[in-house]
């Protein structure tokens, strides 16, 4: 693992994460969270590899969320640890609290990520109150599904793509002169960015646009020694399944049920593969790659 000569003694011991809301009024109402079908366990969220902290660099991370996406699912237990949830309450205070039970601090800063100004600031905070940034991941986002193509308005690609893409793009930018050798950077895709929904039309294009904004930057990055990759998840048991005002609720009982193994993921098993991009000692030579964890649902590659 790589000694990280700018993190302080107690650095494995901090953690970031940060709330990111895109309109958050509007998709309150728009989206109201809702509840799933009652058979369906609660999200297991601390994965297995919590228990092994060598494996998670010593570093402080940068972590974005929307109160719509892949929920808590990115862990990167041990030295660093992203959560996920609703920007206005519940899922942010559990991960505060699972955070905090591992040793860790965790920094909670709600606003727009739409606004470039925010996202200049959260990393600045992040970086005046912690004294650096070595981890960003990338995973606010929004979806509001449409059945019909005509439903499909411009207000509503904007709003997909503002959130999607252009809050990864301002938190790049803004993190750029704080990330330095061994750092990383990780964008989360969906399995729909890589063979598109007839559903999420404008949420899987911007997917598509962030895969490949990754893949664009990643040569630059590399050569000052910061790693940029993607994290595609298929379906998986998240807030993301009952935010989207448009998935019927039998529709959401069957999640998952397409693929192979016959059922969703839980945010734990999607959770190792941000630790080994977060991890220098682990994917020192992974660069620019996109990795799909689906459960077997090979068409998308």
């Amino acid at each position: 693992m790589r000694p990280c000569a700018r993190a302080p003694d107690d650095a494995s011991k901090i953690v970031i994460f940060i709330v990111g809301r895109c309109h958050g009024r509007q998709a309150h109402k728009e989206a109201p969270c809702r509840t799933g079908p009652p058979a369906a366990a609660r999200p297991a969220h601390l994965p297995r590899s919590a228990r092994n902290p060598s494996r998670t660099p010593r570093a402080e991370a940068g972590v974005t969320r929307t109160r719509s996406g892949h929920g808590p699912q990115a862990p990167l237990p041990g030295r660093a640890l992203q959560g996920g949830g609703q920007a206005d309450g519940g899922d942010a205070e559990e991960t505060r609290r699972v955070v905090e039970e591992q040793g860790r601090r965790c920094l909670l800063l709600a606003g727009d990520l739409c606004d470039p100004g925010f996202s200049r600031d959260v990393v600045e905070r992040t970086v005046r109150e912690l004294g650096q940034l070595n981890i960003l991941v990338s995973n606010a986002a929004y979806l509001n599904s449409k059945l019909e193509l005509e439903q499909l308005t411009a207000e509503d690609w904007d709003r997909t793509f503002k959130t999607n893409v252009y809050a990864c793009f301002h938190l790049v930018m803004a993190a750029l002169p704080h990330l330095g050798e061994g750092d990383a950077i990780i964008a989360t895709a969906t399995e729909e960015a890589l063979k598109g929904s007839t559903t999420m039309i404008d949420y899987a294009a911007s997917k598509a646009a962030l895969i490949t904004f990754a893949k664009s930057i990643a040569p630059h990055l590399a050569k000052r020694g910061v790693r940029a990759n993607v994290v595609a998840p298929g379906p998986n048991w998240t807030v993301l399944n009952v935010a989207d005002a448009h998935m019927p609720l039998d529709g959401l009982a069957q999640v998952g049920s397409e693929t192979p193994l016959g059922r969703p993921a839980q945010p734990e098993e999607i959770a190792p593969t941000y630790v080994y991009l977060a991890s220098d000692a682990d994917s020192s030579f992974t660069v620019g790659e996109v990795i799909a964890v689906t459960g077997g649902e090979t068409d998308t590659r």
